[in-house]
């Protein structure tokens, strides 16, 4: 009676644990791990950026003026011509032009594989605070570019094409060290040309730098002091992704062309004992010896319960 009750539970569990281990490898061999997908790069652009301190008549007061025309970041794009400002003591409280332009559009795209900004001005005119009529600078095209694209080298130029004016004065500018203009009761400007500059994942460009110092004596300005940019562009390298099991990693070599078939068939071959297949090259996963040694162990637990089984009845 305890016999026959119990013979037929063990062989119940073998055929449970034959089938659990027979169903679990499927399943384990057919899961697929995350991935982890590469993330976008970044990139920016602005067309003006302006940090000034503007100190008026009698030092009664320092007052700043931090701007920026068409600043973008991506993604995202501007086309704005002109900007003005408005500060307190400064042309009686009425707003004052900063900068005109036929045109000033700045972009910024970035994608998982490519990041990129670029701006582009054209008969530009800057002016500053007590400056109403002479321009700061004035320049014919003005461009900036920063791409940084995944798996090559970050690239960044800068151009200023055209005349350049500055403070009234017609100016060559060089690209080997900073330009500097002094006007008799007006002031100075010293103006760094095309500055770029790149790293393993970066890039950036200037195309225009003026470090300002004025005293115009207009419109209850004293002073006009700090920097100016025109044409700022950077960008920043995507990510790389990474690639799902079973799927070759791209190379850069050069691919070997598949053997021609041949019509005779092969000879069947022997694998020599004691050679360790690659997974990687076979398909299979690194948890296949953890899934065969636990199938083992099952079939091993349901063969023991059988042979108890019988010995009981015997």
């Amino acid at each position: 009676m305890n016999s026959d009750n119990f013979r037929l539970p063990a062989r119940r569990l073998a055929t449970v644990a034959t089938a659990a281990a027979l169903t679990a490898a499927p399943l384990f061999l057919s899961a697929r791990p995350a991935h982890a997908t590469g993330g976008h790069g970044h990139a920016s652009a602005a067309v003006l950026r302006a940090g000034l301190d503007v100190s008026l008549l009698h030092r009664t007061a320092d007052v700043p003026l931090t701007l920026s025309l068409n600043e973008v970041r991506a993604p995202g794009d501007a086309d704005r011509t002109a900007l003005s400002a408005r500060l307190d003591g400064v042309n009686q409280g009425r707003p004052f032009s900063v900068l005109r332009a036929d045109v000033a559009s700045a972009g910024a795209t970035a994608t998982d594989e490519r990041a990129e900004g670029s701006v582009r001005l054209a008969n530009a005119r800057l002016h500053v605070p007590g400056l109403p009529l002479l321009s700061l600078v004035e320049v014919g095209t003005v461009t900036a570019r920063a791409t940084c694209a995944a798996g090559k080298e970050p690239e960044a130029e800068a151009n200023v094409l055209g005349a350049v004016t500055v403070l009234g004065r017609r100016t060559t500018l060089t690209a080997g060290g900073p330009t500097e203009v002094r006007v008799p009761g007006v002031g100075e400007v010293r103006v760094d040309l095309a500055e770029h500059r790149t790293t393993s994942g970066t890039a950036a460009a200037t195309a225009l730098r003026l470090k300002v110092s004025v005293n115009p004596l207009r419109l209850n300005v004293a002073e006009v002091t700090g920097t100016v940019t025109l044409a700022e562009a950077s960008c920043e390298t995507p990510a790389g992704q990474e690639t799902t099991p079973g799927e070759a990693p791209a190379s850069s070599e050069a691919a070997v062309p598949a053997p021609e078939k041949s019509t005779e068939a092969p000879a069947p071959r022997a694998e020599p004992q004691g050679t360790r297949s690659n997974l990687a090259e076979t398909g299979g996963r690194p948890a296949t010896p953890y899934i065969a040694g636990g199938a083992l162990a099952l079939l091993l637990l349901g063969g023991g319960a059988v042979t108890v089984a019988r010995r009981r009845r015997g």
